[in-house]
This record gives C-alpha cells, sequence and structure tokens, in this order.
C-alpha cells in the first residue's frame, strides 16, 4: 500500500504519543582525558580523541555521551562535546583525509550516476541548524534496563550543518522515477568479514517526502565532518531521528520498497517490552516534542540560596515548540519561561530560561515543552523494548539541594 501524508502524520501522533576542591588541586597539570581515566572513566576510542573527556561520558567506543551540565547557552553543540552513536565500526581514517574524493551512488532517478564531493559542490548549497538525537537517548531511564549505552539527555546536540540539498542533486539528474516510496541510504562503514551484511549494514529508508529539506553534509559546525561524525559526508534529515542520518554515505536511492536490511525490517521499532521487531511497528522516524534542563545539572554541590538561572533546551520534529513551562517543584505547579538567544529554525532546539528564588530545601526541576498545534510534553514515557522516543519530562528532572 503507498504511504500517503495522513499515514505519516499518523506515525508522528504515535511516537509524539511515546513519548572535589582539594582532590582537583592534587591533580593540576593533568589533562582532561588523564583525569577522567585516573577517575576510573572508560577511554574515548581513537577515532574520538578529539573529545574533551572531562565532558562526556564514554559508555563504550561506540557511545559517547554530552554530559548535561557541558551543553551550556550558546544554542551550538561543539563537535568536542557531540554525542558519538555507531552501528558498525567506521570506515578507515583514511576516507576524511582527502574529503572531495568521496564517491556516492544514486539511483531511482533519471539519471543513475555515481559522484564525487568535489561533483556535488558544484551542484548546490544549503545549511541548516538542526538537532542530531539518537532514538534511544533517554534510555537510561527505563526501569527494564533496555539493551544498548544507557543514554540520560546527552545523546543529542544542536549541530549546523552544510552542503548540497539532496533535491538539487535530484533535478540535476533528471528527477526521480515512478512509483517512489522511500528514499534509501547507504553507509560506508567496515563490514565485518564473512557476516551477511544485511544483518549489520547500515541502510535506512524514510518516505521520500524527507528528501525536500535533506542535505548531503560535507561540513559540520564551520569544519570538515570528522570521521567520528560521519565524515567525509552524510545525509542529514532535518527532524529526523539520529539513525536515518546515514554517516558515510555511499548510496542514495529512491526506491519503491523499504530496504530488507536488519537495522530496517526489524530494527529501530518502537515495540512492546519482551516483543520482536516487526515492519508492522513504528519505524523511528520523526523526533518527538521533547525539553530537557540543563541547568542545574543535579547530582553536584548543593546549590547556594537565592535567585538562581534555571535554564535548559526544547525541541521537536514535528509542529515547532511555542512554549516552555518550568516547574520546580516535581510538577505540582508550572511558571512560563522565556526563550533566549537566536531561533536557528524550526529543526534547532531553542534556548530557555526561568529565573528563580530558592530558599533552602530540596527541589526536582523540569521542563515541559508546548509545540504550535497545542501537543504538550507528557509526563512519562511510553514502555518500549529498546527504550525509544523517551520524551517524558518526570524522568528528565534533576533534583538539586539548596544550602
Amino acid at each position: 500500500m503507498e504511504q500517503t501524508k495522513s499515514d505519516v502524520d499518523l506515525h508522528r501522533r504515535r511516537l509524539l504519543a511515546a513519548g572535589a576542591g582539594g582532590a582537583a588541586a592534587g591533580l593540576a597539570g593533568f589533562s582532561p582525558a588523564s583525569l577522567a581515566q585516573a577517575a576510573g572513566a572508560k577511554p574515548l576510542p581513537p577515532f574520538a580523541a578529539f573529545k574533551d573527556a572531562s565532558r562526556v561520558i564514554v559508555h563504550s567506543a561506540s557511545g559517547i555521551e554530552t554530559q548535561r551540565s557541558a551543553f551550556g547557552t550558546s544554542g551550538i553543540t561543539g563537535q568536542e562535546i557531540l554525542f558519538v552513536r555507531n552501528n558498525v565500526s567506521p570506515p578507515n581514517a583514511s576516507v576524511v583525509a582527502n574529503p572531495d574524493a568521496w564517491q556516492i551512488e544514486f539511483d531511482g532517478v533519471a539519471n543513475p550516476r555515481t559522484l564525487s564531493v568535489a561533483d556535488l559542490k558544484r551542484m548546490g548549497l544549503a545549511s541548516v541548524s538542526m538537532v542530531l538525537q539518537c532514538s534511544g537517548n533517554g534510555r537510561g531511564f527505563f526501569g527494564h534496563k533496555a539493551a544498548g549505552s544507557q543514554w540520560k539527555v546527552g545523546a543529542a546536540g544542536n549541530t549546523l550543518w552544510s552542503g548540497v540539498p539532496v533535491k538539487a542533486v535530484v533535478a540535476e539528474l533528471g528527477g526521480l522515477r515512478e512509483g517512489i516510496r522511500y528514499m534509501t541510504s547507504t553507509g560506508g562503514e567496515t563490514i565485518p568479514p564473512g557476516i551477511d551484511a544485511k544483518k549489520v549494514m547500515v541502510e535506512r529508508s524514510v518516505p521520500w517526502t524527507a528528501q525536500d529539506e535533506a542535505i548531503l553534509a560535507w561540513e559540520l559546525n564551520g569544519q570538515p565532518i570528522p570521521l567520528a561524525h560521519g565524515g567525509p559526508l552524510r545525509l542529514i534529515i532535518p527532524g529526523y531521528f539520529g539513525v536515518n542520518n546515514v554517516k558515510y554515505i555511499k548510496r542514495l536511492a529512491f526506491t519503491a520498497q523499504e530496504t530488507g536490511a536488519n537495522i530496517q525490517s526489524s530494527g529501530y521499532r518502537v515495540r512492546p517490552v519482551g516483543v520482536k521487531g516487526a515492519t508492522s511497528q513504528p519505524s523511528m522516524w520523526e523526533m518527538n516534542l521533547k525539553s530537557f534542563i540543563t541547568h542545574p545539572a543535579g547530582g553536584g554541590q548543593p546549590l547556594r540560596a537565592g535567585l538562581v538561572q534555571v535554564y535548559g533546551v526544547a525541541f521537536s520534529g514535528g509542529s515547532p515548540v511555542n512554549a516552555i513551562e518550568v516547574s520546580i517543584d516535581g510538577g505540582r505547579d508550572w511558571q512560563a519561561a522565556r526563550f533566549f538567544g537566536p531561533n536557528l529554525g524550526r529543526y534547532a532546539w531553542r534556548n530557555f530560561v526561568l529565573p528563580v528564588r530558592l530558599a533552602s530545601g530540596a527541589y526536582e526541576i523540569t521542563s515541559r515543552a508546548i509545540a504550535d498545534d497545542g501537543e504538550v510534553q507528557p509526563e512519562l514515557r511510553v514502555e518500549n523494548e529498546r527504550g525509544y522516543a523517551h520524551n517524558g519530562w518526570r524522568d528528565h528532572a534533576v533534583k538539586v539541594t539548596v544550602a
């Protein structure tokens, strides 16, 4: 059955419903990486050695999370703290030595061709600011310990990408063939020998309409995309979860059917706990409405009583964020916060702030976003096998003590 706009809207609605000072002085002179390792943290993998180890959490060689306290207030997440998530080992680092030489195959167009990045740079130019977020961001709050990195809030970041609009390339290649329903992209990760590629390869299909705002990007935050984030070329689809923003993209095809790769057919599906993945379940496409506090970050020294600036971020892959509310008492009472800083577009996150005066005591601080269409960020998560699409405001609250 052909997927209609109403099908995509229904899918979006379903996802929206898813909805110590002395010790530090003694360590003066050590690098952030050596300090982190001295504290028992896992080391950064070689391809991400440029990360600031003092401001990230290394879950594994394929999962690096931004600390809640590291996001800051500028609006853009720097490469040195931006999260990393790989499903398969990246290609050899030599691929980013000469980015313009990287090649990508196009199919499902009138004139199929293989083009280099240098060719793409002649066809158009666009930039987009957008939230890049792992599907499992918030998984660490689930009670059943869903498999995968136990992300809390830091598998997300607001990023600025530059490249060529996919629509411009499609037009240059004569337009789409008849019967197209999906845009299917294939990553250039290294597939271990002796393994059926379809079982492990990163190949994702999204509704073909996603091409309208997608770009093939070679630049991240004003710099060539590093290997850790998908360089030399990455598909960027604003508003979609990270897995669809395929790294090291080597093939972009417009197809009548979704790919049969496991990462599509059974992986990244919102399914009940204990149930296997299937194509009948919602796929992790558009992001849902979400916000979280970044300051205070909780878990540290008590705050000083008096005026405190409570701030955080809010975003959505669907209807844009229109307003934000903050509670300092665990959701019993809410106050309207204000947005600050530049509005970087509908797919970027908005920074918000609420000044509050806090007396001595304990507080549970959280936020909830409200979208243009009236959708309100839900209180609770939707239980699902892999801990996907968590946007419940209660779990995302921070507990602080004021002295």
